[in-house]
């Protein structure tokens, strides 16, 4: 963590604490990434100087030009970094073997394990951190984003249901190769920045298909992982795809996927589509008809951890209003 002056920032520098302006309240949260539009609102602001995490958003390490020296951090901002850190790098990685699926390329089951599993280890007891880890994905490279947070949360619902390590490892890699097959899709359509015509959402929604052909053969992982790969945006009332198939035929591993895929989806910043709050998500997730009901209520009966339990009473982020709310509202 780097406690540097406005003028050092860049675009894709990370808050590692609050902004907090001259009346002492918060105008920009920590773990923000930072946009050309926030870079003016902390000049609009007169803010002198902020804490930033020592890697971009783009996984890249920050090196200003000057530091303003500062106590050492504890250890709780270190292991808070050094977590991000790791993410982002994770991210980087995928975003590599995404690109060499693209050409052709086989799954190398041994260097997805090497991705996502050390890093599950690492996020599945942290649980605030783990279910805000959209904050670091950018519109550019949401899709290497959303694998890697589908994996940590598939793999962190699935110890929530008390499944063995063996077994939520497998799911982590459900969640982490759900979107392979996005890899086989016209690069033009999964980089366009407004609405996909009905034709090209057709061709998106064959991703699923892909993706199994491209897991199917692949060793060292259940037919579970195989299945979730096909099945995780089928709907209990048969209107999901590829199949149109019912809750009874889909595969508890593709259930918990469902539900990751979901959350992570709507709370991302997307190229064609503006993030929603994770309360929203949650609300959305309790409306649909899909696989995610059946997940979310045995969360409730059988860990203190479930996502929806603690959405009634305590929520998983406390909601506050910043200046830098007020200031976009105001804008619009």
């Amino acid at each position: 963590m780097f406690r540097v002056k406005i003028k050092q920032l860049q675009e894709g520098c990370i808050l590692a604490e609050d902004v907090i302006g001259k009346t002492h309240k918060p105008i920009i949260p920590k773990n923000t990434v930072l946009t050309p539009t926030l870079l003016h609102v902390l000049e609009k602001f007169l803010i002198e100087d902020v804490y930033v995490e020592s890697v971009l958003a783009n996984g890249q390490p920050f090196k200003p030009a000057e530091v303003i020296p500062q106590i050492s951090p504890s250890g709780t901002a270190e292991e808070e970094e050094e977590l991000i850190t790791l993410y982002l790098k994770a991210v980087q990685r995928y975003k590599k073997v995404f690109q060499s699926w693209h050409s052709g390329m086989a799954i190398d089951i041994n260097e997805i394990r090497a991705i996502i599993l050390p890093l599950l280890d690492r996020f599945i007891d942290k649980r605030s951190e783990l279910l805000t880890l959209y904050r670091y994905t950018t519109k550019e490279d949401y899709l290497y984003h959303h694998a890697v947070s589908v994996g940590l949360l598939s793999g962190f619902l699935a110890k929530c249901l008390n499944y063995s390590q063996g077994d939520y490892y497998q799911i982590a890699l459900a969640g982490f190769l759900s979107n392979c097959g996005m890899a086989k899709i016209d690069e033009k359509i999964l980089m366009k920045k407004s609405a996909l015509t009905s034709e090209e959402y057709r061709e998106v929604k064959q991703h699923s298909v892909f993706g199994y052909k491209m897991v199917q053969k692949t060793p060292f992982i259940q037919e579970g992982v195989k299945l979730a790969v096909l099945q995780h945006h089928e709907r209990n009332d048969g209107s999901g795809y590829p199949f149109g198939i019912t809750d009874k035929q889909i595969h508890p591993y593709s259930k918990i996927v469902a539900v990751a895929d979901v959350y992570q989806a709507m709370v991302s910043e997307r190229l064609y589509r503006k993030k929603e709050s994770p309360f929203k998500a949650l609300e959305q997730i309790q409306k649909e008809s899909i696989p995610v009901r059946k997940v979310l209520g045995d969360l409730k009966e059988k860990s203190p951890l479930g996502m929806m339990q603690g959405y009634q009473q305590t929520p998983i982020i406390q909601p506050r209003r910043t200046y830098y709310e007020l200031y976009t509202k105001s804008q619009n």
